[in-house]
């Protein structure tokens, strides 16, 4: 391994995210809200919790009550008047539907005076739900959504009608209480209907899309199931403002500030990064190629969030796959590297927030007798880079605003 490429692919996902962690964005968007009657809290997703210590520490014992839903090991400790619940993702489990349970305990019965702060984050489609079917149904339909390959927005449009929270259905039953939404976007483009399934915004999406994503990936569901895909959610709320802080672009700025720091010229491809995370991968690798007789330190940074298509049984993410699937195509090359890292520090179902790989990762498999062909087949990239010290591990980050890969050239 290239120690000092590797220490600087450390440096520049460290700083990144430090850049993009929520406490300022929630303050800023606090300090445009005014409050009349009570305040409520509600907070879900991934950076559930460091979003509502933010909003506590800004507005102390003005916040009535709250209730947050997590991650697991995702709350960092207690807050003042809140419950904290840890629960299952990307499937829901039956934490999840406790934890939203108590939300909608209580925001029952406002008055048109009082106002739910409510602060979301990406993965709050798993954490923030209590499901209109079995809840076991649901799980399944989520397995296999994540399984062949659809990306977020067809996961979340399937997810939308099987729920009683999603799709805007979460601010009607806030009505006639206002809902104040802050929010931290993991999707490209930022589409406030997508982001955690939108529980308090109009749905843009349609019953036609519901019933064609159900056609495209020949989805398994009960006659229930498909019955509730027919019904459409909201199409207009008028007790929600909403404002977004925080998104992959900052985190792409930020990763860039620190490329340029550590003497690389750093070259952004793109914030909207979408394809399958071998192609990534591959992808970068060959950019690297192309330049790797240029005499510069260039780094080549794209941001966004690939998808896996699961073809093996073993254990890994999709970042921890565009590194291993990059190592192929830069095998025996000094001074490269690629990495790729989830802001939220958990890639896929695994407790490595990435991966990292260079011109030696291959030869390292190898001499361990993989080959990385057979490693991705069998999607099990977290024990092949395990084997190499190719896991970036930053535990659980208190943000999610996608993922950045960045390809390195000393």
């Amino acid at each position: 391994m290239n120690q000092q490429l590797r220490l600087h692919a450390d440096r520049i996902v460290r700083e990144a995210i430090a850049a993009v962690q929520p406490d300022a964005a929630v303050q800023r968007a606090l300090s445009e809200m005014t409050f009349s009657g009570r305040v409520l809290l509600v907070a879900a997703g991934k950076a559930a919790w460091q979003m509502a210590k933010a909003a506590s520490d800004c507005l102390g014992n003005r916040i009535e009550n709250g209730v947050v839903v997590t991650k697991y090991d995702h709350v960092m400790g207690p807050i003042a008047n809140f419950a904290c619940f840890e629960a299952g993702h990307p499937v829901p489990d039956e934490n999840s539907f406790r934890g939203t349970q108590a939300a909608l305990d209580l925001v029952a019965d406002l008055t048109e005076k009082d106002t739910v702060l409510f602060l979301l984050s990406g993965g709050g489609s798993a954490l923030f739900e209590k499901p209109l079917i079995p809840a076991e149904e649901l799980q399944d339909i989520t397995g296999q959504l994540l399984a062949c390959g659809a990306d977020i927005v067809e996961i979340n449009t399937i997810r939308k009608r099987l729920s009683q929270v999603k799709g805007g259905r979460f601010a009607q039953l806030c009505w006639p209480g206002k809902v104040e939404a802050v929010v931290l976007s993991d999707i490209l483009g930022d589409p406030l209907d997508m982001i955690a399934s939108g529980p308090a915004c109009p749905d843009s999406s349609t019953a036609e899309d519901a019933f064609r994503i159900r056609d495209k990936y020949q989805l398994k569901m009960s006659a229930e199931a498909e019955r509730l895909l027919g019904i459409e959610t909201p199409k207009s709320l008028d007790n929600v403002h909403t404002q977004i802080n925080g998104s992959v672009r900052e985190l792409c700025s930020a990763a860039a500030k620190t490329c340029l720091e550590l003497g690389y010229e750093p070259v952004l491809l793109t914030d909207q990064l979408c394809c399958q995370a071998r192609e990534a991968g591959s992808f970068l690798a060959s950019i690297l190629k192309t330049h790797a007789s240029d005499g510069k330190a260039l780094a080549f940074i794209a941001g966004g969030e690939t998808v896996v298509k699961l073809t093996g049984h073993g254990l890994g993410g999709r970042n921890q796959e565009i590194a291993l699937s990059a190592a192929a195509g830069i095998a025996g090359m000094d001074h490269a590297a690629v990495f790729s890292v989830g802001s939220d520090g958990t890639d896929g179902p695994t407790d490595a927030a990435g991966g990292y790989a260079d011109g030696d990762t291959c030869r390292e498999l190898l001499a361990q007798g993989l080959k990385i062909d057979d490693v991705l087949q069998d999607n099990d990239a977290y024990h092949a880079l395990q084997k190499c010290g190719g896991l970036i591990m930053t535990g659980p980050t208190g943000t999610n605003v996608n993922d950045v890969a960045v390809a390195l050239l000393g």
